[in-house]
């Protein structure tokens, strides 16, 4: 039913690409990666240290290259980092390797979400709401670029959530299949 051999979770931080990828991975028989695991995996340090050693554009720069890899697999789920978006050429990687679900969430959706969560490097120490607004700005309008599909937030628990994103996908998918001749 799937026309693509993989799908890519794309959206901001607090959306749920991780809980819900990793849902529909076992839902569709498919590997799981989450980027910033396989990130971790490669360097051996965690994100924030990447971070604190090589600033954003170091990370930034990393982060590209693993994509590349995990994104020339074939059959997976790969749930992105928010911000994986940015690079034009980790765009074209998504959009032509697999299919590209956005998971959003509302600013606000975000800060209840995250209000707990002090690993996040470019959170840290700064006006959440303002930050994060920041961030939707920018990145929003990208991810909208190479969403072939969108799957709004809702307040709700994971398992409510996968079993909408997993309805939305499967109702997607039967509206490309060729009707029976």
């Amino acid at each position: 039913m799937n026309p693509s051999s993989n799908l890519f979770l794309i959206g901001p931080s607090g959306a749920g690409k991780t809980s819900i990828g990793r849902r529909l991975a076992d839902h569709y028989g498919l590997p799981f990666l989450d980027l910033d695991r396989e990130i971790e995996e490669h360097t051996g340090v965690d994100v924030s240290t990447i971070f604190e050693i090589e600033g954003e554009a170091g990370f930034r720069h990393r982060e590209a290259i693993i994509l590349d890899e995990c994104s020339r697999r074939t059959g997976v789920v790969l749930a992105t980092g928010a911000g994986a978006i940015l690079s034009a050429e980790s765009r074209e990687h998504l959009r032509r390797r697999g299919f590209v679900i956005w998971l959003q969430a509302s600013v606000d959706q975000q800060l209840k979400r995250l209000q707990y969560d002090r690993a996040r490097p470019l959170l840290a120490g700064v006006d959440r709401l303002q930050r994060l607004q920041d961030m939707a700005e920018r990145r929003n309008p990208l991810y909208a670029e190479i969403a072939e599909l969108a799957i709004p937030g809702h307040n709700e628990r994971v398992q409510r959530a996968f079993t909408r994103c997993r309805t939305r996908i499967d109702e997607h998918w039967q509206r490309l299949q060729p009707l029976p001749t």
